[in-house]
């Protein structure tokens, strides 16, 4: 199925949606899963350093471009040391956010009328330039905030000190989720409702959701 992308803001259930995911795919092949950014890796130094707030205490402190360009180098550093070949032989790569996540995280530092052209932008810059290949699908666990937040509160055992420059700033997250459903409707991105109303749905509904998206 080539490169299946699972993106979502920091607490709609990534982490326990990726494994599911990857279950479900390797029922109809061999698959590899890959996440980012790549904290593991050394080529992950700059993104640790602005969301450890080095470069400012405020993502826009450091512009869209930039930020993005931190997080692109990863990735690509990624690709052609681990899974380049997977990919080129025909495995399915399952990939916990990718490139698609600078048009949510990093788009919201610009004017809507800007947003297009950050997307031409960030698409030109890791597919063409950096050859990093590009998503056969995109699903887009859309939970609301107010959900996502207890969701990460619970991961950090209440010690919501120990958030990133992303995770503290709700404004900066609500803008990011309006990114995230301008690109989805741009692109073509599957996007999952992942609530009724305020209340999250089952790990099992969400997961159905998910896997019916990928046909």
């Amino acid at each position: 199925m080539g490169l299946i992308v699972l993106e979502g803001l920091d607490g709609s259930g990534k982490s326990t949606q990726l494994p599911l995911l990857e279950q479900e795919l390797r029922r109809r092949g061999p698959v590899r899963t890959v996440s980012f950014p790549d904290y593991s890796s050394p080529s992950s130094a700059l993104v640790k350093m602005y969301l450890g707030g080095e470069f400012g205490d405020k993502p826009g402190d450091v512009n869209a471009y930039a930020a993005g360009a931190f997080y692109a180098v990863d990735r690509y550093a990624s690709f052609k040391k681990d899974w380049q070949r997977d990919y080129e032989s025909g495995v399915t790569i399952l990939a916990g956010r990718y490139t698609t996540s600078n048009m949510i995280y990093q788009m919201e530092k610009l004017p809507r009328s800007q947003w297009e052209g950050y997307i031409s932008w960030a698409e030109d810059f890791e597919y063409e330039r950096l050859g990093l290949p590009r998503p056969q699908r995109v699903i887009f666990l859309d939970m609301p905030l107010d959900a996502a937040q207890k969701l990460l509160s619970k991961r950090y055992g209440g010690h919501d000190e120990k958030k990133d420059l992303h995770e503290r700033d709700l404004r900066y997250l609500e803008s990011c989720a309006q990114c995230a459903r301008f690109a989805a409707e741009k692109l073509g991105w599957r996007a999952i409702g992942c609530a009724r109303g305020a209340k999250p749905l089952s790990i099992e509904e969400i997961h159905r959701r998910v896997v019916s998206a990928l046909d």
